[in-house]
């Protein structure tokens, strides 16, 4: 058998190698490798740039391009190398073909996922680089090897094989130089969307402040955004790969946060009142969009601009880069490097901008997601707000502020997230999810393969705006905030952390008996249980949360009650109610949502996290029931005698009700004629029996 090798090696000579090395094929398939070789290296080593996404999507369709030809002419070079001994040259082409075999496979599967998936997978993709950059060391070996051996021994024997090589080197040499060229054509020919990150020419800034004061938030620029590069959220869920996230956005606080009615109204009123470049204070939590194009100006009529409709948006939410818990929004947001194709319009710019984003995904994550985005610090940039000199010509006036708080109750425990029941962990919990952006090896209770997302409704207790704004999916968002506001919705990642049971236990205290004529003493008793902040939070000039109470005998008819309101939706003088009463410096009522004008308050109750309160109330234990029937347009009072050997029982029954606007306020947004009210929620309930006894 060795005797026949040797024979058959002689017999395969010069003039055969030359038209092997000569092989179009083989010249086609070498100068093919060469590209993807660059381009897989230039992809690898060297940052984002406009240059290497050309590189991704070159590197791509030639890679396709290359797999059949490759396998063709491996075919037919196995074929042709059988017939010759194995050495190490030739051991070197079959461990050469074993890993650019693997490449081509793992090439393959990453094509594939990002044109019909929603991300590619970071195993394929580490064995993509890995066989890749085994087989550039392995087959520019293996080619040397020989080309340095032939070239030995035939530069003078055998001038047709050495021209053959000669031929195969500057032929694959052309074909890898041809690709790179059309590269850097394709970069040149890409006209970018330009965007003027400029303030309008009579933008005002004042002497000695930053461009978005009062706000604390700056660009990391210094400078104004183009709104388009911060606006557009549909793309995100559009695209097919945030869909389920995009979703839960739509009807959430973060989403109409500028187009809130309260909002739009109060902002109005300010930029009268104070002038436009004050509404800048609430731009930075409420209207990033507007507030970093500059448009909280002078000269803009409705102080917004594109995009502000999405509130909180999905660029700018995830584009902070860094924040300050002295919070009215002091945080630096940044403008990242975005895709080619991104803002580009039709269906083959937004393929190939998907493609890529898929594709070629670490700049994209790099670019939006941030450990930051995982620390209450981050939620206390804006959950947390303060007025001062500046605003109400006065002076400081702390306001609402979850951020503070959280740190001072028991949910918080320096240094230990086991403990600590954080943020994200009750407003964000966790959803099954089919997202990208699925799975987080990073925190402390999680890993990268859990299949969840965070939840991006951000629950908290507006039940009411989403529908008077008509939102997507608002109906199923409201009675997930209503579930939500009563304690009711099971978080298992924080389960054996967090109480159970209601939000706000009510419980009524009272003795249980009584005779007709005693006082009667109740006591209505809330309890802070699962809330992280106070309750309620928020701006608790708007926010009104009471307790009802209603004392009934047997057969119905009211003894007692509290808590009612009237024919107009006002609460009626007498309820016990959490909320905030602010003044301005002469002493008025802050009843408007007029913060710039507000120096302290007259009056404030609410629940600490951890700590209760009561609610206290007396009635007389009648003899004679007294209540009110309707009888045709007008009111008829009867009354009718407890019989002496009767033994009957009363019913105490108390609720905390919650509406995240009053009525004042309401009337003043919608006006009165409009008549509407603001949605009531009944976060707990009580009940308690006193039997009567002569």
């Amino acid at each position: 058998m060795v005797e026949e090798n040797r024979l058959s090696n002689r017999n395969v000579g010069p003039e055969s190698k030359a038209r092997e090395w000569k092989s179009p094929l083989a010249i086609l398939v070498a100068g093919a490798f060469l590209f993807l070789a660059i381009s897989g290296v230039a992809i690898y080593f060297f940052g984002f740039s406009v240059t290497n996404q050309f590189m991704v999507l070159f590197h791509t369709a030639l890679g396709l391009a290359f797999v059949l030809p490759y396998i063709i002419y491996q075919i037919r070079h196995y074929l042709y190398s059988r017939q010759f001994n194995l050495t190490d040259v030739k051991l070197l082409g079959y461990t050469s073909f074993a890993a650019v075999a693997v490449c081509s496979v793992s090439g393959l599967v990453l094509t594939w996922q990002p044109i019909f998936g929603t991300r590619i997978s970071y195993l394929w993709d580490t064995i993509h680089t890995v066989s890749g950059l085994v087989s550039i060391a392995l087959v520019l070996l293996h080619v040397a090897l020989l080309v340095a051996r032939y070239s030995a021994r035939t530069a003078e024997t055998s001038p047709a094989l050495n021209a053959g090589i000669k031929r195969f080197v500057s032929g694959s040499s052309l074909v890898a130089t041809v690709s790179i060229v059309l590269v850097v054509l394709a970069v040149y020919a890409y006209v970018p969307v330009p965007f003027a990150n400029e303030f309008p020419e009579d933008y005002v800034i004042e002497e000695g402040k930053t461009p978005f004061q009062p706000s604390l938030a700056l660009t990391a620029s210094g400078g104004a955004y183009d709104p388009r590069t911060m606006a557009d959220s549909k793309d995100c869920g559009e695209s097919g790969c945030h869909e389920q996230i995009y979703q839960e956005w739509l009807p959430s606080a973060h989403r109409y946060a500028s187009m809130d009615a309260a909002f739009q109204v109060v902002q109005n009123v300010m930029a009268k009142n104070n002038g436009p470049v004050s509404t800048r204070y609430c731009g930075g939590c409420h209207d990033p969009i507007a507030l970093f194009s500059g448009s909280k100006n002078l000269y803009t009529d409705d102080l917004s601009s594109y995009g502000a409709d999405e509130g909180v948006s999905c660029v700018a939410c995830h584009s902070i880069e860094s924040t300050d818990v002295k919070g009215n929004a002091n945080y630096v947001i940044t403008q990242p490097e975005r895709y080619v194709y991104e803002f580009k319009e039709g269906a083959t710019a937004k393929f190939l901008r998907n493609f890529l984003i898929r594709a070629y995904p670490q700049h994209h994550v790099e670019s939006f997601t941030r450990d930051l985005y995982k620390t209450p610090e981050y939620c206390g940039a804006c959950h947390k707000q303060f007025i001062d000199e500046e605003i109400n010509k006065v002076g400081w006036v702390q306001l609402q502020n979850q951020y503070d708080n959280w740190k001072n109750s028991r949910w918080y425990h320096e240094g230990d997230p086991e403990k600590t029941v954080a943020c994200r962990e009750c407003h964000m919990q966790l959803l099954a999810s089919t997202d990208p952006a699925r799975g987080d090896g990073s925190d402390y209770n999680r890993d990268e393969n859990d299949g969840s997302h965070r939840s991006h409704r951000f629950l908290g207790a507006n039940q009411f705006m989403p529908l008077v704004l008509k939102l997507p999916g608002a109906e199923e968002h409201v009675k997930l905030v209503e579930s939500w506001m009563r304690g009711e919705t099971d978080i298992p990642e924080i389960a054996d952390k967090w109480a159970q049971g209601p939000a706000i236990p009510v419980e009524v205290i009272v003795s249980e008996k009584a005779s007709p004529g005693d006082t009667v003493s109740v006591q209505v008793s809330m309890l802070n249980n699962k809330a992280g902040h106070d309750f309620p939070t928020g701006p608790l000039d708007i926010i009104q949360a009471w307790v009802e109470l209603d004392v009934t005998d047997q057969e119905g008819n009211v003894i007692f009650t509290s808590g009612e309101m009237d024919d107009r939706n006002f609460l009626k003088e007498g309820t016990f109610i959490f909320k905030a009463e602010g003044i301005d410096q002469y002493g008025n009522l802050i009843d408007r949502h007029n913060l710039w004008e507000m120096v302290g308050a007259r009056f404030k109750r609410a629940l600490f996290p951890g700590f209760s309160d009561v609610a206290e109330y007396r009635f007389i234990c009648p003899s004679t029931i007294r209540g009110v029937a309707n009888e045709g347009d007008g009111n008829q009072t009867f009354e009718f005698e407890v019989p002496a050997e009767y033994d009957g029982a009363l019913k105490v029954s108390a609720s905390l009700a919650y509406r995240k606007v009053g009525q004042f306020l309401m009337n003043f947004l919608f006006t009165e004629e409009a008549g509407l009210t603001a949605s009531v929620t009944r976060l707990s309930e009580d009940s308690k029996t006193i039997w009567v006894q002569k």
